[in-house]
């Protein structure tokens, strides 16, 4: 075996790619970590290649997250694949060498642009797919309907971006399927139906529960932000709204932002509800684990409502989700928007609580049932 290799843009895939190398075992381990991306092609070896995005606060957990992963022994590699003119060039120069080597590959993002760029140059013989989020749950349906890769958020015409990378999609998208002696893996912590030939791996945060934690409980409750506002999916003034009744709702005196949310937005959302507004410097399961964590968190539909139970077991802490009301959505919404998200909240574990929205119209506000 020449070595696998694992492409991650975001903190959250680098966390996957480490429970995904815990359930592996010692093969699933990399020697002494140098940096190089060449070593990717050792025996047994796990070289992570981080293709670094812009934004200050992915950055900065992605950071963390890759000294964490060579604390654990493997090899993380950083790779400015966005630092202007030349990087793609440059990028795709440095990783032929370990593409063309690799037995297993791993990535967290198949709707990436970049991820499918790569995915056109190589043909790995293995391929295991990690959690990003929410959007493993597209995924899979769209690769079993056989459809073309979009996330859900996007609208479904093709602008002229979509269109000159439509053969890369299309090439990506069939590198991305089981074929011939090519093998697919989903490992994921979200209920997924497994498309055919494809192997759905559970994710059980073993990992994060064996190495952090438990934490300290404090009263209360937490809530858990969303980039549904910045992805265009949700009104502001309905979010901001929620937020605040929820907080009242709860007893809740802390929001853990979502490292995309605007600096303006989390600074009216402070003033307005008195919340303090936490950057979490990790991916939240880990903020969690180590804690202190309120005794209830409230997340709105994500990925946290299926993986903080995994995380916090036995811990005693209790998760709810709030569902998203239709008139929350925006009119430039994708017409998928509402079901994808009732489907994420609606599959959550079956001990999250599941927190529904009516206006009581005499008061004029929001009520949770």
């Amino acid at each position: 075996m020449t070595g696998q290799l694992a492409f991650v843009e975001s903190p959250v895939q680098l966390l996957n790619v480490l429970e995904w190398a815990h359930t592996q075992g010692p093969g699933g381990r990399a020697a002494p970590a140098t940096g190089d991306p060449a070593d990717a092609d050792a025996a047994d070896a796990l070289t992570v290649v981080v293709l670094s995005p812009t934004d200050p606060m992915s950055r900065g957990q992605l950071r963390r997250m890759a000294q964490l992963a060579r604390d654990q022994g493997l090899t993380v590699h950083w790779q400015e694949a966005r630092g202007g003119r030349g990087a793609l060039v440059r990028t795709l120069r440095e990783l032929a060498g370990p593409l063309r080597a690799a037995e297993r590959v791993i990535i967290g993002d198949p709707f990436s642009r970049y991820v499918q760029l790569l995915l056109t140059l190589f043909s790995p013989r293995h391929l295991t797919v990690v959690d990003d989020g929410t959007a493993t749950m597209e995924f899979a349906a769209q690769l079993g309907r056989g459809e073309r890769l979009v996330r859900w958020h996007r609208k479904g015409s093709l602008g002229p971006r979509e269109l000159l990378l439509a053969p890369v999609t299309t090439l990506a998208r069939q590198r991305l399927a089981p074929a011939g002696n090519r093998t697919v893996e989903i490992f994921t912590s979200l209920p997924v139906e497994a498309p055919p030939g494809v192997t759905v791996t559970e994710n059980a945060y073993a990992w994060t529960r064996d190495t952090f934690g438990p934490p300290l409980l404090t009263g209360g409750a937490d809530l858990v932000g969303t980039s549904l506002v910045e992805t265009g999916v949700v009104d502001a003034g309905h979010y901001a709204r929620v937020v605040d009744e929820l907080a009242r709702a709860h007893g809740a005196t802390r929001y853990f932002a979502h490292r995309r949310e605007g600096v303006e937005k989390l600074h009216r959302i402070a003033v307005d509800t008195g919340l303090q507004v936490v950057r979490p410097d990790l991916p939240l399961e880990l903020i969690a684990r180590r804690g202190p964590i309120g005794r209830t968190v409230v997340s709105f539909p994500s990925t946290v409502v299926h993986t903080l139970p995994l995380a916090l077991a036995g811990t005693g802490v209790k998760v709810a989700v709030v569902e998203i009301a239709p008139e929350w959505l925006r009119a430039t919404a994708s017409p998928r928007a509402q079901g994808f998200l009732a489907g994420v909240a609606g599959t959550a574990a079956h001990e999250v609580d599941r927190l529904t929205t009516r206006v009581t119209h005499h008061t004029d506000r929001l009520e949770f049932g």
